[in-house]
């Protein structure tokens, strides 16, 4: 049964939407058969917001229709909103451990019963209902705290042809005449409601089985440049800007270090004091130059500082960077390579950025301002480049830099990483990509900052041009399958 406020939740709608909510009336006992006849478009894409949104998490749906979608994510709380009373009675029937609401998603601030901040808003191929999206897309900030993220997905208004033609053949349920919009158009209104783009993702060249093979083509084809702007699925994910607020944080500044010996003072004297409260913890890699013996004099000599010391248990700077950052009591986490080819002068930019919530992973770029002669030998600055190209067009977001050894991120986000960390498993000896796909996967805000990128004083670099550049090769091959052709 609906309460008094649901029941006349139709005294606010337009004709318009009157229309719309008789139309999803009419099919909403249906509506399960009409999912059924188009189960390869809803299962690949419900696939991908399983992809997006983790288990147990509390998420708002606007536009829930029957709450299959909302049942598949498997959350914590799940709260659906919908203009048709007929589709959410079947859903409340269907899924009783959920929150079903009839409401106008244009008014939500109506709803007494929704309530509290979500960890996920998601819309999926609903906004084409609205009359105003400026306005809803405002009215969701008080839902939303720093973390939330607003998920959109539509349908690429370059299909409508096809589509009305499969609503004639009784292929597809019958809509109302849609909001004609692309991902351009969301992402304007979105900036003008105070909205943050973190990225945008497109899913689906071919939406039907075809016996198979659109598989391989969704998963080969449609995912590359130019060609997937045709696809079906357009989805944006965005923070709300109104939600962030800055903060003062307390920092650790890690220091990967191995035969680094005469650069390790060097690390603490030149790091400016950023923040009220910065550990260091230098984690030593079974260095052949007595660099773990000038890491402890270092501790003693410097008893003002918060230092600590450890050894790597095993080897590589991905083993490093994950000892580190299990050691660290910081708020933010900060890796400083030992080369001190990242200036320690440039970290202050760093924590700035995350701290006042520009972003969320602050990685460094090395190749936008000019590099010192002999920084970067030749080889290595065009595999970078080639590398950063392929793994923006992998993450959806742009990289200019992958391989920059100073990241920042918030231990928070770190964790979460971590605790995700099964979908990747342990296969990154370098600890970037670890963390950049971790990043991406979390929908974290990504912020580059160039600096300027110094030759080494001390020691020679740990990079093996072909070996490691082969380990590049297959670890684009590695993000290629788990973002791009993994979600069926």
């Amino acid at each position: 049964m609906l309460n008094d406020t649901q029941s006349n939740y139709l005294s606010y709608l337009t004709k318009r939407k009157k229309k719309i909510s008789e139309t999803l009336d009419s099919f909403a006992a249906d509506r399960d058969n009409w999912i059924k006849k188009t189960n390869y478009y809803h299962k690949y894409n419900q696939n991908y917001w399983q992809f997006l949104i983790p288990k147990g998490k509390k998420v708002l749906e606007i536009g829930c229709g029957t709450g299959q979608l909302l049942h598949a994510l498997d959350t914590k709380r799940g709260v659906g909103v919908d203009i048709s009373s007929k589709m959410i009675e079947v859903a409340s029937s269907k899924y009783p451990d959920l929150e079903f609401i009839v409401g106008d998603m244009e008014n939500l601030s109506k709803l007494d019963s929704l309530t509290g901040t979500f960890d996920f808003i998601i819309m999926p191929d609903s906004i084409g209902y609205l009359d105003d999206c400026q306005t809803t897309f405002a009215g969701l900030h008080r839902f939303c705290n720093a973390d939330t993220r607003i998920i959109i997905s539509y349908t690429n208004w370059l299909w409508w042809p096809i589509l009305k033609l499969a609503e004639q053949l009784g292929l597809k349920m019958p809509t109302q005449e849609l909001n004609k919009m692309n991902s351009d158009d969301i992402i304007g209104l979105l900036h003008l409601a105070e909205f943050d783009i973190i990225k945008k993702d497109w899913l689906q060249l071919i939406p039907i089985s075809l016996f198979g093979i659109s598989n391989i083509i969704n998963r080969y084809i449609g995912t590359l440049p130019i060609i997937r702007g045709l696809c079906l699925s357009h989805f944006v994910v965005a923070r709300s800007l109104q939600a962030i607020k800055q903060e003062t944080l307390s920092a650790t500044v890690l220091v990967p270090c191995r035969n680094e010996k005469d650069n390790v003072e060097n690390a603490i004297i030149r790091t400016p004091k950023f923040c009220d409260d910065i550990e260091f913890v230098f984690v030593e890699g079974h260095s052949s130059d007595g660099t773990f013996d000038e890491c402890l004099r270092v501790q003693k000599e410097y008893p003002d500082h918060d230092i600590k010391v450890f050894q790597q248990p095993g080897s590589g700077k991905g083993d490093a960077v994950r000892k580190g950052f299990a050691e660290a009591r910081g708020d933010v986490l900060m890796i400083l390579d030992g080369d001190l080819t990242m200036p320690p002068e440039d970290l202050p930019k760093f924590y700035d950025a995350l701290a006042s919530g520009k972003g969320e992973f602050i990685n460094g770029s090395r190749l936008i301002y000019p590099m010192e002669n002999k920084a970067m030998r030749f080889l290595n600055y065009i595999a970078n480049n080639i590398f950063s190209m392929l793994f923006s067009w992998l993450l959806n977001q742009r990289f200019t830099d992958t391989l920059c050894g100073t990241k920042v991120l918030r231990k928070k986000h770190y964790q979460r990483i971590a605790d995700g960390r099964s979908y990747f498993g342990d296969f990154d000896p370098f600890g970037d990509f670890d963390l950049i796909f971790g990043a991406t996967k979390q929908n974290l805000k990504l912020i580059e900052i160039p600096i300027r990128y110094s030759s080494r004083v001390y020691g020679e670099t740990q990079i093996s041009r072909f070996s490691h550049g082969f380990l590049l090769i297959r670890m684009v091959i590695f993000a290629y399958r788990k973002l791009k052709t993994s979600l069926n």
